[in-house]
C-alpha cells in the first residue's frame, strides 16, 4: 500500500465481546440503519470486526434486505469477502472492496458502515464536500477524507488508492457516491453515521434557503471537533446513545426484539 498513508497503532477494538454479543449487535445495527430509512435496498454493507481471528469479519448476506438481518444468518468473510466458514448464504465479495481493505490496513477500526442516502449522496456531488459551519459538521472538521468516484467499487485496483484518500480519518466521502465511516466498535460507528447524516441534512436544507450562510471561524471549527473527540472517547456515550435508539426501535418494531 501507499506508504504515505499513516500506520496506525495496532489495537483490539471490542475486546472482552464474545462473537454472540457481536452477531446481536450488528444485527441491531443493521435493523436501526433500515428503522431510520438509510437503507439501499439490499445494498451496501456493515462490517465488524472478529476479535481473536486474523482478518475475520461478519457481514451481512447478499441478497437480503437489512430488515432480515439476524444474528444467525451474518457471513464470517475475509478481507476479500469470500466465505471463511460455511453458510447456506452467499456472500457479495465485490461489495466487500471497499470494507475489506480498511479493515486490513487500519487495526484501530472494528467497524465499517457505508451508506448513500439521499442528502449524503447529494452532499458528495458537490465539489466543496461537507460543510462545517453546522452544529454537526464543525463535529468533523479535520476528519474527513475524499476520495474521487471511479465508478462502481468492485476493482482490487482502486482499493489502494481507497485507503490513500481515508488516511488516517473516519470519514471517507465517496465523491458522487456515498459515504464510509469506520470506528472502533458499532456504537462509536453508529454515532459517527448519524453525525454524517445529520451534516448532509442540515447542508442540503441550508443551501434550499436564498443568501449565505453564517461561516464559523477556524479555531471555533477545531474546538468542536476536539469536544466531539472527547465525547468519543468516552466510549460509554455512544453505548448510551445506540442502546437507547435500540430500545426505541424495539418498542416501535417489535419483530426486532
Amino acid at each position: 500500500m501507499n506508504s504515505q498513508t499513516p500506520s496506525m497503532t495496532p489495537s483490539t477494538p471490542m475486546a472482552g465481546m464474545t462473537e454472540s454479543d457481536l452477531r446481536m449487535q450488528l444485527a441491531d445495527f443493521y435493523h436501526l440503519v433500515s428503522y431510520l430509512g438509510w437503507t439501499e435496498l439490499i445494498f451496501n454493507h456493515i462490517s465488524v470486526r472478529l476479535p481473536g481471528e486474523e482478518h475475520a469479519y461478519l457481514v451481512n448476506p447478499m441478497g437480503l434486505h437489512y430488515d432480515e438481518v439476524t444474528p444467525e444468518n451474518l457471513l464470517v468473510v475475509g478481507v476479500d469477502g469470500k466465505l471463511l466458514r460455511d453458510s447456506p448464504y452467499k456472500p457479495n465479495p465485490a461489495g466487500f472492496a471497499l470494507h475489506g481493505v480498511i479493515h486490513e490496513h487500519r487495526p484501530d477500526v472494528g467497524c465499517v458502515a457505508h451508506t448513500h442516502t439521499t442528502p449524503i449522496s447529494a452532499m458528495t456531488m458537490k465539489g466543496f464536500g461537507i460543510d462545517h459551519d453546522s452544529f454537526y459538521g464543525a463535529q468533523l472538521y479535520g476528519r474527513v477524507g475524499y476520495h474521487t468516484f471511479e465508478g462502481i467499487t468492485i476493482y482490487d485496483e482502486e482499493r489502494e488508492r481507497i485507503l490513500d484518500s481515508l488516511k488516517n480519518k473516519h470519514v471517507l466521502v465517496l465523491r458522487n457516491h456515498g459515504i464510509a465511516v469506520c470506528e472502533a466498535d458499532i456504537p462509536l460507528t453508529f454515532f459517527l453515521l448519524w453525525t454524517v447524516q445529520r451534516a448532509a441534512e442540515i447542508q442540503c436544507a441550508a443551501s434550499a434557503i436564498p443568501g449565505a450562510n453564517n461561516t464559523l471561524p477556524e479555531e471555533i471549527k477545531q474546538k468542536c471537533a476536539d469536544d466531539a473527540q472527547r465525547l468519543k472517547d468516552n466510549a460509554s456515550f455512544a453505548t448510551l446513545l445506540f442502546d437507547a435508539m435500540v430500545r426505541k426501535m424495539k418498542r416501535d418494531r417489535p419483530e426486532f426484539a
